[in-house]
């Protein structure tokens, strides 16, 4: 009678120590499950719309610019430098007469051409306007890319209200340290964010010392690791561009050409 018990003793811990076993490994797996959501929902979340800014619709946007970290003026022209890899990257910004109408607003087109050693690579129309708080909306662009003199792809180029794209904001009218905001949605094709980092750098540039600059950082889920920083002078507008990876490569504004 004596061993039965033990008998039956031994049975139950062996029964309570196997649930014990199984909630643990319950438990564990569910922590690991849990990790892997959180991570794959912060994947997702780098990937989602949500730093994508409501769109105020077409009668609050105005004609022509008042931003002062863009600068933009019709007939304004920034010629940008800079040392790469590949060799000497000038580019040539525009701020054109020429509008186009899209879901509504009327704006206008900035040129962006691209040349490395003299010789043309990139042919961009950007297509900007400005709400009614001096924020400026980046409603798409349409972007050729050349080869000796050969276009040989439009990749990026996009346009808001086609194909489930949306608009997004290029600049606000008073950036505050820590915004983040999507400057462009084109699932998998265009999904440029930025977030302000700085509201009072000092950047020193052949063309001058530019004194309480805003730096942002720029990033997409479309190129994984890839950043950029653009610092910005109020009044002046864009006044550099650097890559921190691939030798902290630098563009500088070294002129430009009023209307």
């Amino acid at each position: 009678m004596k061993n039965k018990n033990k008998s039956v003793l031994y049975c139950c811990v062996f029964i309570i120590g196997a649930m014990l076993l199984t909630m643990l490994n319950t438990s564990c797996d569910t922590v690991g499950t849990d990790e892997m959501v959180a991570g794959n929902q912060e994947e997702l979340a780098l990937k989602s719309k949500s730093f994508l800014p409501e769109f105020p619709g077409a009668g609050e946007f105005v004609a022509g610019f008042t931003n002062p970290y863009l600068a933009f003026e019709t007939g304004k022209i920034f010629h940008y430098e800079g040392e790469t890899e590949d060799g000497t990257e000038t580019i040539v910004v525009t701020v054109t007469d020429e509008t186009k109408e899209i879901l509504g607003v009327t704006a206008t087109v900035v040129s962006d051409i691209a040349y490395l050693d003299g010789e043309m690579v990139e042919k961009t129309e950007d297509w900007y306007a400005e709400d009614v708080d001096g924020n400026v909306w980046y409603f798409g662009e349409y972007s050729e890319e050349y080869e000796d003199g050969e276009l040989v792809g439009t990749g990026g180029s996009w346009e808001a209200g086609v194909d489930g794209a949306m608009p997004g904001v290029l600049m606000y009218a008073n950036p505050k340290m820590g915004m983040k905001y999507q400057q462009e949605y084109y699932e998998d094709e265009a999904e440029d964010m930025a977030m302000v980092i700085n509201l009072d750098k000092t950047v020193e540039i052949e063309f001058g010392t530019f004194d309480g600059c805003l730096e942002t950082m720029e990033w997409s889920p479309v190129e994984p690791g890839a950043r950029e920083h653009k610092f910005y002078k109020a009044g002046v507008g864009l006044v550099q561009e650097l890559q921190p990876m691939g030798g902290r490569i630098t563009v500088d504004l070294v002129a430009v050409d009023m209307p």
